[in-house]
This record gives C-alpha cells, structure tokens and sequence, in this order.
C-alpha cells in the first residue's frame, strides 16, 4: 500500500485485540484500538478511518447499537464485524445495521486480513467513481463540491452540470450542442450564445485566479478541459 491504511478495531478480549493488531501492522496498517462499546464509538465518530472492525459483544455499549450510532452520523467508514453468533439471521442483523462485511468467529487471520484488504479497496474505488478530477481540479458527485488546488468553487447546478460534463470528457473537445443536450436537454440552435454565457461564468471561477487555464475555447468547434503542457 503506498498509504498505511488506519483501521480501528473495537474488541474487548485483549488476547484476540492483541492478535489483530499484530498481523495487521505487520500487514502495513496503522490500527488504534478500543475495548469497549462507549470507547469504540468515540473514536468512529471522531476520527477518520479506512475501516472499522467491530465485535458484536462489547461492554457498556454493544456492537449493533455502535454500528447504527455511528451510521446515524452519516459516517460511511466500512464495518467488519466479528462475532461468535453464526445463524443466517444473525448475519442479516448485522449488515442490515450498516455493517459490511461479517466474519464468524473463530476464524484464519489470513482471511480476516484478505477480507479488510477487498473491503477497503472497494470502498475507495467507489468513492473514485464518485469524484472527477483534472489537474488540481476535482468535482464531487456526491456532495456536489468543487475545489481547485484546494480551495473550494461556488457553483451553480448549471455552472456544475456543464463542468460535469467537460470533466467527464476531459482532453476532449466537446460540441456546443452536446452541451446543450446536457445542461438544458436543448435541441441545437446555432444561433443561441447561452452555452458562451455559461462558459464565461465558469471560466471566471475555475481559471480567473489561477495560473495555468484548464478551460479553452476551440473556435468553431467547441471547448476542451484540460492542463496544456508549455
């Protein structure tokens, strides 16, 4: 991994946390434990992870209602969650309360480990699915945020959807009636100047204050997102 992954493992048998925490920081993850239920979703909440792995049986706050507290806060972290109970019911308890993934106890740390791996690379792919980005700037799908070189873009939904759809086609010249089609779902009419209006708004924000100008006009043709090389 080029970047330690941070897991945080909530488990109150210290034999079994002590385990864990071992084959996964030699594994390369950095791994912060908790012992007990009020611990555990202290840190959820507070801090960051690239995933959680949540033993059901826990002390002064059990895992299930951990896992929907924290899903209540919105936080998308992914849950691994341990637990001795093996029915079918109990396994749909768990994922129906957030979890993502639930290995029954006991169980081979090698598949621990290689179920952690798929889980968080999944779930990065799918946040990367969820974000476009050319050069230093990035669009959000999902929380609909722009920044260029990380400072944040006001947009409006016009403003963003045209910049989706330069994004989307990034290096490539894009016809002023593909993006009527996809901003206003127009028919083309080679006499309107509303995607030029569009253009100018856009370009002040995302290339007025910077250096290098990612948005370019192709004249007669249309326009093109990208960094041009000097």
């Amino acid at each position: 991994m080029t970047k330690q992954a941070s897991v945080l493992l909530i488990e109150d048998d210290v034999k079994i946390s002590s385990l864990i925490k071992q084959v996964l920081e030699e594994a390369g993850f950095g791994v912060e434990c908790a012992f007990n239920g009020e611990e555990g979703l202290k840190l959820a909440i507070g801090k960051p992870y690239d995933a959680i792995i949540l033993d059901l049986m826990l002390p002064h706050m059990d895992g299930l209602t951990l896992l929907e507290k924290v899903r209540g806060q919105n936080i998308e972290t992914p849950f691994l969650i341990l637990s001795a109970k093996r029915s079918v019911d109990d396994r749909v308890q768990g994922l129906k309360a957030g979890g993502d993934d639930y290995l029954v106890k006991p169980f081979a740390m090698s598949e621990l480990l290689a179920r952690l791996e798929a889980l968080i690379r999944r779930t990065k792919k799918s946040a990367e699915a969820m974000r476009l980005s050319t050069a230093d700037l990035t669009l959000d799908l999902m929380t609909h945020e722009v920044t260029r070189g990380g400072k944040p873009i006001r947009l409006q939904s016009k403003e963003f959807a045209l910049l989706e759809c330069l994004m989307r086609n990034s290096g490539k010249i894009v016809s002023k009636e593909t993006l009527l089609k996809h901003v206003w779902n127009y028919n083309f009419d080679p006499q309107t100047n509303i995607v030029d209006v569009l253009i100018f708004r856009l370009r002040s924000k995302i290339d007025k204050n910077f250096e290098k100008k990612l948005l370019h006009t192709v004249r007669g043709v249309g326009y093109v997102l990208e960094e041009k090389k000097e």
